[in-house]
């Protein structure tokens, strides 16, 4: 038989998946690549793109508990190495961890988690004389190490000791504890229904949460769940749909969402009779803003720009949604937690004083300003709004009441602030309990 005939040897079922997964994976430990930039730009990722939707949802599954679960995996590899982990051949570690994360946490037959990353080390040049190695330590894997992490503190070690420090000096230790225990467990999917809330909740087969947002456990694609052709809903954190709803009464007033991408924001206060402009200086975020809109049968006017040097207005109300270290959303997006350093704070927290002092003169007198940030550090929240207060004699704190909103009991601070953290709303389910750690100011200009 010709050569030219023999048919193409098939790839072995599920390789493409792990394989993807482990790319993914190199993507955000060693070039700093997020991970959702990975999963949704199939220029980002090639390989994405060619697997069938629930060959990506596996990709996407191993790889994003493989990062919530990193700093244990690695401490657990560490203890079956005794050379340590090959430095010459990363791809190696990236085999070891996407294994083992299936192996301890996934509801893959070990024997294929085992299989599958031998081979992700054998195609790789400098990997390939560690596929033994590879196959020895996921076996042990296999026998000692659901006995070995349930020894270990998982929740302190998948968190970077600089984060855990912070949190602790901050909340204290039981708090910053209960903080990195929320953060291993995957988040259910959250939505903002506006209209019909409770029917809309029986045919997703979800609850609504105190505070309105329906949350409920998706199986497939969003795209597919009902309600999302039509525009009924939108995806967005229960504690990331708080903010909006601290200007009151929107209907008929002008507002502006500061730095306004994805839209979560801009489409809740449309949706409750806004005027919106929707300012961002991402040209290309903003038109995923406008795209949302028109799904959702919402207007809104959207506005390139610089906010910090944008002038327009007075406007009834600001929303100012800050860039931020986004340490509050680790639990949905485990790559921060990586690929956030402390230094960053700093330069985002002078980018968040700059639009806070952009906002006094966008606002009229009498109107509101709320600033929020999906962080849980004091340098982006309560510290920025205590300096901002102190230089701005034309703003004074116009404090939450826990009883203008349902659900806010425990979410309100002394100062009257809003504060959310990943521990909070605990569930008998773990999955079902939890919210992003949001903290939130409100402000009137005097």
């Amino acid at each position: 038989m010709s050569r030219n005939n023999l048919a193409p040897k098939a790839e072995v079922p599920g390789l493409a998946a792990r394989r993807v997964a482990a790319d993914i994976l190199d993507g955000v430990l060693r070039r700093n690549r997020p991970l959702d930039e990975q999963l949704d730009d199939r220029q980002a990722n090639h390989g994405i793109g060619l697997l069938s939707d629930r060959d990506r949802a596996l990709a996407r599954n191993i790889v994003s508990t493989t990062l919530r679960r990193l700093g244990t995996l690695r401490h657990l590899l560490g203890t079956m190495l005794e050379k340590g982990m090959p430095a010459d051949a990363p791809r190696a570690e990236s085999a070891l961890l996407v294994g083992a994360a299936q192996i301890l946490f996934l509801d893959v037959p070990d024997h294929a988690a085992v299989d599958l990353s031998v081979r992700i080390a054998q195609a790789d040049r400098r990997a390939g004389h560690f596929s033994g190695l590879v196959n020895a330590v996921l076996r042990r894997v296999t026998a000692e190490g659901a006995q070995r992490i349930a020894e270990l503190d998982t929740a302190k070690l998948d968190t970077p000791a600089w984060l855990m420090e912070r949190w602790t000096k901050f909340y204290g230790a039981e708090t910053a504890h209960a903080i990195a225990q929320a953060n291993s467990q995957e988040p259910a999917l959250d939505l903002t229904i506006p209209e019909n809330t409770e029917d809309w909740a029986t045919r997703l087969r979800g609850r609504v949460l105190p505070t309105g947002t329906v949350r409920m456990i998706a199986h497939g694609p969003v795209s597919l769940l009902p309600g999302f052709s039509e525009g009924a809903w939108w995806v967005q954190d229960a504690a990331a749909a708080l903010p909006a709803r601290l200007l009151g009464d929107v209907k008929d007033k002008r507002i502006a969402d500061i730095c306004a991408a994805p839209g979560g924001k801009t489409s809740q206060l449309a949706a409750a009779g806004a005027h919106v402009t929707a300012v961002d200086r991402s040209e290309r975020r903003l038109q995923r803003v406008q795209e949302n809109l028109t799904r959702l049968n919402l207007k809104a006017e959207t506005v390139t720009a610089d906010a910090t040097e944008w002038q327009a207005g007075p406007f009834d109300g600001v929303l100012i949604d800050a860039p931020c270290s986004s340490t509050g959303t680790i639990r949905r997006h485990p790559d921060i937690a990586w690929l956030k350093r402390e230094a960053d704070i700093a330069g985002l927290a002078g980018l968040q004083s700059r639009l806070l002092d952009r906002s006094v003169d966008l606002v009229e007198t009498g109107g509101i300003v709320v600033f929020c940030t999906c962080s849980l550090e004091a340098d982006e929240g309560e510290q920025q709004i205590t300096d901002f207060l102190a230089r701005e004699p034309r703003m004074r704190r116009k404090p939450v009441q826990a009883g203008e909103i349902t659900g806010l009991d425990g979410l309100v601070t002394p100062q009257g602030d809003l504060r959310s953290l990943p521990c909070h709303w605990p569930d008998a389910e773990a999955r079902m309990g939890g919210l992003d750690g949001f903290y939130a100011a409100r402000l009137e200009r005097v």
